[in-house]
């Protein structure tokens, strides 16, 4: 049993070893001394560009979703067998497959093979579609197959080779620069498809205000459309590109102070589904070198929950909220019969201090890189035991 824990959400117990642990469980059960932490359900990091044990323990990952973008890429079912088996017994790994072939944006992959592979969804990865006849395709297929479209929102055109989004900040860095209304035409384009073919749609980020207004209408429409966002995009503006700082060169590029306000306006009014780290680590060959040639990313699985709980103390979500964009929210867009800690769930969970202090130290970091924008932020929140399956991992 758990004494002097926390349970989030009102829950009474959850499955451990294949049995229901309760307030009064028998004698002889296996007891935890959770003085001064919380009890919640394990991350589940949605859309993930490597597998990373280290940084998702010391974050409360147990479970990521990972992006096709790999080597090779996710878009054959050997490969996706393989991946899924990566991370176990530790870290479950659910690989969300390629939508087109090499990602190129043009023949369809094999979604059901795929599917009965392991995949829990279907993504296009870092890039946007641009035939809108093969984003329809995709969404028919993926419907017909029962998966999630995992999608970039970004219209290529306009994009182009941008580095930055157009404003202040880009001009006096003379950065190449896109619109940020590019975000918004991609989203309105997908939502219209998914809305005729009747399929279920995830823009892994959005990002402006334009965006998120185009996502709120589709959900009064009723269109079957979630959304993310990490923390950099509610913490962060363009103003912290100044002195060329690589390690802030993310995809989607950092937007204007206003579409960080409406970001965090997004995610206290629910228009927001999920919270994600975006963990993508590069080293120092990829991020010490000019700002238009610095590969785009950032480290963030064990940065997630303390960056995340500042909206907790800001009273921007409750705590029980934020956790249903941390864990039971991304289950349920893979469709995992996890991410809460409801009876007979599988007993993955964490306890962490929310209220513990640190300072996020880039050369510190778990992550195999630590290409972090909050190198020297001060945080609070720390992850003590992670458990999967009811085994304590460490």
């Amino acid at each position: 049993m758990f004494e002097n824990v926390r349970v989030l959400g009102g829950a009474t117990g959850f499955a451990f070893d294949g049995e229901t642990i309760l307030a009064d469980a028998p004698a002889g059960a296996e007891s935890i001394d959770g003085q001064g932490l919380t009890l919640a359900p394990g991350i589940i990091d949605l859309g993930v560009f490597a597998v990373d044990r280290a940084a998702c323990r010391a974050g409360g990952i147990t479970r990521v979703g990972l992006m096709p973008d790999q080597s090779p890429i996710l878009d054959d079912p050997g490969i996706i067998r393989r991946a899924a088996l990566m991370g176990k017994p530790d870290l479950w790994v659910h690989p969300l497959a390629a939508a087109t072939r090499g990602l190129e944006g043009a023949d369809l992959a094999e979604m059901a093979i795929n599917a009965s592979a392991g995949a829990k969804a279907v993504a296009t990865g870092r890039r946007w579609v641009s035939s809108a006849g093969v984003m329809r395709k995709i969404l028919a297929y993926a419907k017909d197959c029962g998966l999630t479209v995992i999608a970039h929102a970004e219209d290529s055109g306009l994009a182009g080779e941008a580095v930055a989004t157009e404003g202040l900040t880009a001009t006096l860095l003379g950065l190449a620069a896109a619109p940020a209304i590019a975000e918004a035409l991609a989203i309105a384009r997908d939502t219209m498809l998914a809305e005729d073919t009747g399929a279920r749609i995830h823009f892994r980020q959005v990002t402006t205000a334009a965006g998120l207004d185009l996502v709120r209408q589709a959900k009064r429409r009723g269109v079957q459309v979630t959304c993310g966002v990490t923390p950099a995009h509610w913490l962060l503006s363009d103003i912290d590109l100044n002195d060329y700082r690589t390690y802030a060169r993310l995809s989607p590029p950092l937007r204007s102070d206003g579409d960080r306000q409406a970001v965090r306006a997004a995610l206290a009014d629910g228009t927001i589904d999920v919270i994600a780290s975006g963990h993508d680590p590069r080293g120092p060959e990829g991020k010490r070198l000019p700002f238009a040639d610095a590969e785009e990313g950032m480290s963030g699985a064990e940065t997630l929950l303390a960056l995340s709980l500042g909206l907790v103390r800001d009273g921007t979500l409750t705590i029980e909220r934020l956790f249903e964009l941390l864990a039971a929210n991304p289950a349920r867009i893979l469709g995992l019969d996890a991410g809460s800690l409801a009876p007979g769930k599988p007993a993955d969970f964490i306890l962490f201090a929310p209220d513990t202090p640190w300072a996020i130290d880039s050369t510190k970091m778990k992550a195999r890189a630590g290409n972090t924008p909050f190198d020297g932020l001060p945080v609070q929140g720390k992850v003590h035991r992670v458990f999967k399956g009811g085994r304590e991992i460490e």
